[in-house]
């Protein structure tokens, strides 16, 4: 899919540097903290932003497509400052007034705002490749370290499931056209049937990700090829 994009130079470490968009990711996982929710800070928006990247990178994607889908990444999940329902439409919001601030161009803005407002597994498509890069980085993110209170396991299936999970890793394979997405789960603390439990929405929406980026999606838990 060839999509001609007018680039201004702006790059994810110029996002990095913006204290408004690191104030709101600061203010929106302290937000979701207080309701209970796993991590959403740094380190996540940090991590999809270079999966993101990378995928796109992998797959041969010329810039600057790459860069928008780390800079996608590293700004997805501002919207939760405003509340966690449509969290991704809020995001893209925030993000199209900061870009613009910054002097990103409309054809920049348009696709990370479509990729931010479509990476919500309830209501997201991967409408362009900035979006199915966003939602496979995304998605991929399982792991302990999001766990904030590792006592809550017992009674919170997303807890247990994501500190059952000690290793987590999307692998692209440019030349075959496949992606992995290869997790290790401790299955004394969460059986692999959980983890479909909670998460066969987002594995669907991965695989439809990657399909657009004519891709096959493969799962692959302690492994075991499972889809």
């Amino acid at each position: 899919m060839n999509i001609e994009v007018k680039y201004s130079g702006i790059t994810l470490e110029s996002v990095k540097q913006n204290p408004v968009v690191n104030h709101f990711i600061e203010a929106a996982n302290e937000y979701l903290g207080n309701v209970g929710y796993t991590e959403h800070g740094f380190r996540h928006v940090t991590l999809v932003a270079s999966v993101a990247h990378n995928t796109l990178s992998h797959l041969g994607y010329p810039a600057p497509l790459p860069e928008l889908a780390g800079i996608a990444g590293y700004m997805h999940d501002m919207g939760n400052v405003i509340n966690r329902q449509d969290h991704g439409k809020s995001a893209a919001l925030i993000a199209m007034k900061i870009l613009n601030d910054m002097g990103a161009t409309p054809d920049e803005i348009a696709i990370i705002i479509s990729a931010i407002g479509n990476h919500e597994e309830e209501i997201g498509d991967p409408i362009n490749p900035v979006a199915a890069a966003l939602i496979l980085a995304d998605k991929s993110d399982v792991h302990k370290t999001r766990v904030r209170n590792p006592s809550m396991i017992a009674v919170d299936i997303h807890d247990r499931v994501n500190f059952a999970a000690e290793r987590s890793f999307l692998k692209v394979d440019g030349r075959k056209k496949v992606i992995s997405l290869e997790l290790t789960i401790d299955t004394k603390i969460s059986q692999v049937m959980e983890y479909f439990e909670i998460f066969m929405s987002r594995m669907i929406i991965c695989r439809r990700a990657a399909k657009f980026l004519n891709s096959n999606f493969e799962l692959i838990i302690n492994e075991r090829k499972l889809l």
